[in-house]
């Protein structure tokens, strides 16, 4: 459960931790972490919800004209970072982002995503909960403290040390992480070279998101003490995995798991089925959102575990969508096509959204697919109602702006600035001269 502070028990925690910063955060549209970094004796002000920053510098925000923009501090949010110095500790709070007259910000992806937990509170649930697997891979820095591609270790899935030679920086970041709160539940080496996997407890959504962006700056600072680069890029490297991040996600109501029926087919109730109906449905609509960038789509691709197509199965994990074993408290569906590059407010945003669309309107999903999708051909995948998932960012940018039920889950303004700031980025690939299209076309042309 999220704790509860007041702004006492903030001084306190300041005082008694020997604080001396603070870091006011927030995400902008691109899922990039923002801070305002204030002295303690401004904490009364952030507090009040006084500080104020330049909106019109942010990515997606507002214009020049309009720019004034107010941070309130989450309290629930504080932490301090146990890295910082002893003399003079750093702490943070997660803020939400307020107009000057009061109102919520549009553009805010937190606020955006409580505007559509409101709607699942208006349809009688209580609480949306996403456990995440997020992936990462180390690389070396060079003599300059920039990243190479040159890999600290050749180990492979579950491998242990000498051969993971990531292992110490690993459990450097796990014991950090559980400083500062988190529950680990796992950590280990993910089936690339060089690649990582660290799993923490799920959480409500808001929190849980929270935790995606806390992990991700843990992850790289530490990394950094180790003279690593820790990247969040979904292919870094042609012809291994690319790296995911799995959202495990249940529904609960008054009762209990909403998705958990004891006596439904497969212990799955009939919200569960229609939920992921709903996931399934507009999962060409939402993919720009949970694969964000033009590398997201070098890891969807066939042969390197990650889903190519729009399908369901509790038994294998080729599809998009997996139900893992558990059930009871425990009951979850997992969607396998999230990266770690998505913005986790948004997409937490659009597939809450898509799955309630399910559920108002009572969809029901296509049978389960418990073959090795992989292994049909398109004329069998289409026989079983199988379609493929965009192949790149511009037709997924396509399919977003064309599916009324995501473009409600991201509001007017977060689509709009989306959308413009990712054509201008397919713009820049397309114009782009590649040292692939050298290799292939210098010489013999």
């Amino acid at each position: 459960m999220t704790t509860s502070y007041t702004k006492e028990d903030i001084f306190r925690f300041a005082d008694e931790q020997n604080v001396k910063f603070i870091r006011l955060q927030f995400t902008d549209i691109l899922g990039i972490i923002k801070n305002v970094e204030i002295p303690v004796s401004q904490l009364g002000k952030a507090l009040d919800n006084k500080m104020m920053f330049d909106g019109s510098s942010i990515e997606g925000f507002v214009r020049i004209e309009e720019s004034d923009m107010y941070l309130f501090p989450d309290l629930a949010t504080w932490v301090v970072f146990p890295w910082t110095a002893e003399k003079g500790k750093v702490a943070r709070l997660i803020c939400d982002i307020y107009n000057p007259d009061g109102t919520i910000f549009a553009g805010d992806p937190r606020a955006n995503l409580k505007r559509v937990l409101a709607e699942m509170h208006d349809l009688g649930f209580t609480d949306f909960n996403l456990g995440p697997e997020p992936e990462f891979f180390l690389f070396k820095l060079d003599e300059k403290g920039k990243p190479t591609l040159e890999l600290n270790d050749n180990a492979g899935y579950f491998d242990l040390a000498p051969t993971d030679l990531g292992e110490n920086c690993r459990r450097d970041i796990v014991l950090e992480l559980e400083e500062m709160g988190f529950e680990i539940e796992a950590s280990h080496h993910e089936v690339a070279p060089g690649q990582h996997e660290i799993d923490f407890k799920y959480e409500d959504a808001v929190t849980a998101c929270d935790n995606i962006q806390t992990f991700k700056l843990v992850v790289k600072t530490i990394a950094r003490k180790h003279g690593l680069h820790a990247t969040f890029m979904p292919k870094p490297l042609f012809g291994v995995n690319g790296s995911g991040m799995h959202f495990n996600m249940s529904l609960f109501n008054e009762s209990g798991n909403a998705f958990f029926d004891e006596n439904g087919e497969e212990q799955l109730s009939e919200t569960a089925y229609q939920f992921l109906a709903g996931m399934l449905k507009h999962a060409q609509g939402y993919t720009a959102v949970t694969n964000p960038t033009v590398n997201s789509f070098k890891r969807l691709v066939p042969g390197y575990e990650a889903p190519c197509y729009i399908a369901w199965s509790g038994k294998n994990r080729s599809p998009l969508v997996r139900v893992p074993s558990s059930r009871g408290l425990s009951t979850r569906l997992e969607l396998r096509s999230v990266d770690p590059a998505a913005n986790p407010y948004l997409a937490m945003a659009v597939l809450l959204r898509a799955g309630l669309d399910g559920i108002k309107n009572k969809l029901t999903p296509p049978k389960p697919v418990d073959r090795n999708i992989y292994g049909m051909n398109e004329e069998e995948r289409h026989a079983h109602g199988i379609y493929d998932l965009p192949e790149s960012l511009a037709l997924a940018l396509k399919e977003l702006v064309n599916d009324e039920v995501i473009v409600d889950g991201l509001g007017e303004h977060i689509l709009e600035h989306f959308v413009e700031a990712k054509i201008i980025e397919c713009d820049m690939f397309r114009t782009a001269v590649h040292q692939w299209e050298r290799d292939q076309y210098m010489e013999i042309y």
